[in-house]
């Protein structure tokens, strides 16, 4: 299996891993270095951080020698450090639920689309037509999206019990394709386990080694906490492979994240 990295996808993911830590706005130099260490060349980066900015996830700026550079923007960190917790974390699982019921007029169907492809990518599942339920510890988040978009004007949240009437793991297999996020998983430890276990047992990589293998164990990773939202594992397959692929992550990041700080540091 052959993993895709987009240089956009990357440009994200190096924001969210180091990007944070320079004083100031990153020079577009450094982006070049950094993402050409994880084989995007320079005019890739380029054009993917200009579609970053239309997008308004980065604004133009300056270092502090003049040169050209890109900031994160308000929005852009706070999905970064909503993000955190999803990625880095294991926040408690709680027993409620979200749930999110919306109505968009006809003429709006465009924010029907948004709506429902955002609270997709947050991880929520479809109830049905117009109510969609994630877990309860989603709600920050959730509120925070809603808010970025403003799509609020559309859409109610409410926290509870499920009552019935199939049993609740039944009902979950019904809202999410189960099937579909076990294989997720499985292909991250395809991919990213026999690293862990090079590592394990060879050499201490250089820091520009733990820099490229991280920022492209986290690219593959930072998806994952979305698709798979963190449903109560009594729910969940007695061999789901999302703990597995949780531990394999968490190791990678103990062992790579800090090393490869000493090449993206500023």
């Amino acid at each position: 299996m052959v993993e895709q990295h987009t240089p956009r996808s990357l440009i994200v993911t190096f924001y969210g891993a180091y990007g944070r830590a320079f004083e100031g706005p990153v020079p577009v130099s450094a982006l070049i270095r950094l993402l050409g260490a994880a084989g995007v060349d320079a005019p890739s980066v380029r054009s993917s951080v200009s579609r970053l900015k239309r997008r308004g996830f980065l604004l133009p700026d300056r270092a502090a020698d003049g040169s050209a550079a890109y900031a994160l923007s308000p929005e852009a960190r706070q999905l970064l450090d909503d993000g955190d917790r999803r990625i880095y974390g294991s926040p408690p699982r709680s027993p409620e639920w979200l749930v999110a019921v919306f109505s968009v007029p006809e003429q709006e169907r465009s924010k029907r689309h948004l709506l429902r492809s955002r609270l997709a990518r947050l991880g929520f599942g479809a109830v049905a037509p117009g109510v969609w339920i994630a877990p309860a510890q989603l709600d920050e988040e959730t509120v925070h999206t809603l808010e970025r978009l403003h799509l609020t004007p559309y859409v109610e949240l409410f926290r509870g019990a499920h009552l019935g009437f199939a049993p609740t793991a039944e009902a979950v297999a019904r809202w999410w394709d189960l099937a579909s996020l076990a294989k997720q998983h499985e292909e991250y430890l395809d991919l990213h386990e026999p690293a862990l276990r090079a590592l394990q047992s060879g050499p201490v990589p250089t820091p520009e080694e733990a820099y490229r293998s991280y920022l492209l164990a986290l690219d593959s990773w930072r998806r994952l906490p979305y698709a798979d939202p963190g449903l109560p594992r009594e729910l969940l397959p007695a061999d789901w492979p999302g703990d597995r692929a949780a531990a394999v992550f968490a190791e990678l990041h103990a062992r790579l994240r800090d090393t490869g700080a000493a090449f993206a540091r500023p």
